[in-house]
């Protein structure tokens, strides 16, 4: 089947201004959106940039907004976003994040976030063993959010960055209740005081975007929530 990709383009160092550009492509409806993308820097446009690598749905890399949703065009199958030849397919880079060129942002202020978390195990207690035994119980109450591969699809899609650039965004925030919720971990307190501010986890209004765009699957409203009840639990935690 023939159908139209529109892209949105802009390199900064050529263009005032982004622009839209169409490209015809001949796919199959169950070929990926990542497909058709190679196909056209293959054999159409050299130019077009966009990032991918694993091309399976571990990396992350190629998150972009197709047809106005957040996600990765290699688990974005043709047939999932257009019905008929002719019909089109948007796609644009991720929101919130600065354009490098056409749909390469650059993610340098979502990892800063990420990072300011402190996104690893934090324990000091000598151990009797080689490892920190945990029970299948205690891994499941966090389980979902190992998952995360750090795409940034839920931070694109969060209005509350529209209006709010400085919250740390919903990857931080799971990241954040990754750890806070580990059994092994030993700062609890420490990183619920963290994102315990009007940036933190406190700025999320429960739009469920982040949740019904994560290709992973991981449920980051829950958390989130999970987390500010925590919060309020804790004896002494102060804004």
């Amino acid at each position: 089947m023939n159908i139209i990709l529109k892209i949105k383009r802009y390199n900064p160092d050529t263009d005032k201004q982004p622009y839209v550009q169409e490209y015809k492509v001949d796919v199959q409806p169950n070929e990926r959106l990542l497909d058709a993308l190679m196909q056209i820097k293959r054999f159409q446009d050299g130019s077009l940039g966009f990032r991918k690598s694993c091309a399976h749905g571990v990396c992350g890399s190629d998150a972009m907004r197709i047809n106005g949703k957040d996600g990765l065009a290699c688990k974005t199958l043709v047939k999932d976003v257009v019905e008929k030849d002719g019909d089109i397919v948007t796609v644009e880079p991720l929101h919130h994040l600065p354009v490098l060129r056409d749909l390469i942002v650059k993610q340098d202020d979502f990892f800063n976030k990420y990072r300011a978390v402190q996104p690893f195990l934090i324990n000091d207690e000598k151990m009797d063993r080689q490892e920190r035994v945990q029970s299948p119980e205690e891994r499941l109450v966090f389980d979902d959010t190992t998952n995360c591969i750090l795409c940034g699809a839920c931070y694109s899609s969060c209005p509350i960055l529209d209006t709010k650039p400085d919250y740390i965004g919903p990857a931080a925030c799971v990241q954040a209740f990754r750890f806070i919720a580990d059994s092994r971990d030993r700062a609890k307190n420490e990183r619920l005081q963290m994102v315990h501010t009007s940036d933190g986890v406190w700025a999320c209004d429960n739009h469920f975007k982040c949740t019904q765009c994560c290709p992973r699957g991981i449920l980051i409203t829950k958390r989130i929530n999970q987390t500010k009840q925590m919060i309020k639990e804790l004896k002494g935690v102060k804004k």
